[in-house]
């Protein structure tokens, strides 16, 4: 039996399980709000056009309306400044797309502190504890924040001092983007980067780092608590947009039951 054919049973028999971390997409779904003089994104909307009537007998469908980075989305390297001469989301590797997943959970730190900023030496006490990063890897982080994407204000936790959601500190970010040989980082919050990573510096790191460095984010992901620490295999799929700084994708996890 080939290594497809294996897969493909192991699929049908149920002993591999697929997991969907993907947030369902709406006009409901919570989207990112720069302050002014920011421009910010339209939310997502969706028109119809026919429904089985007189513009369309036979169908339905609709026309959709949304920015690249609404709900679970993936930043290409031309989002930011550092990455403007790389990679836009038609570009993408696909080779890179699909790999390893390592799930480091941060949801009890989170959950004490909505500020909480992970550092170096939470990755390194990591590996210390459960081994490297595999080549390819996409490092997911769980904070538990998947809980409040029904609810837009707990979910971007705004008040009159910013936002107030988990992410990295500056010099995470950095240690991501040059010393490890992965793909990209996925997490459960609005964005790569803390709610006020705009007074670190350099300001939202993340982005600045990671996808100058030509990794990639994922972001509003959910149901990273159904994945082991490592082990599983994730699917990123975003729309091919040529030119496009990011795109809404299906992110899937396989997982060995």
């Amino acid at each position: 039996m080939s290594l497809i054919h294996e897969i493909l049973a192991s699929l049908a028999t149920g002993a591999v399980e697929i997991h969907d971390l993907t947030a369902p997409l709406s006009a409901d779904t919570p989207t990112l709000e720069l302050p002014e003089p920011f421009s910010n994104l339209i939310d997502f909307s969706i028109d119809e056009v026919s429904a089985y009537n007189e513009p369309g007998p036979f169908w339905k469908h609709h026309n959709i309306h949304t920015g690249e980075h609404i709900g679970t989305h993936i930043d290409a390297p031309i989002h930011w400044i550092s990455g403007r001469e790389g990679k836009d989301v038609s570009q993408l590797d696909p080779a890179r797309l699909v790999g390893p997943a390592v799930v480091l959970d941060f949801s009890a730190e989170s959950a004490a502190d909505p500020d909480f900023l992970i550092d170096v030496e939470h990755l390194v006490a990591w590996q210390r504890q459960n081994g490297g990063f595999p080549a390819n890897a996409w490092l997911l982080f769980r904070t538990g924040w998947d809980q409040y994407g029904h609810d837009k204000q707990a979910f971007l936790n705004l008040d009159e001092n910013g936002s107030h959601t988990p992410g990295f500190t500056a010099e995470c970010a950095k240690w991501i983007a040059d010393e490890l040989d992965i793909s990209g980082v996925g997490v459960e919050t609005v964005g790569i980067d803390a709610g006020n990573a705009a007074a670190l510096n350099p300001p939202f790191p993340m982005h600045d780092y990671l996808l100058g460095a030509d990794k990639y984010g994922i972001t509003s992901l959910k149901n990273l608590d159904k994945l082991p620490a490592h082990g599983a295999m994730i699917v990123v799929a975003p729309l091919p947009i040529v030119g496009g700084t990011g795109a809404p994708a299906r992110v899937l996890a396989m997982v060995q039951k």
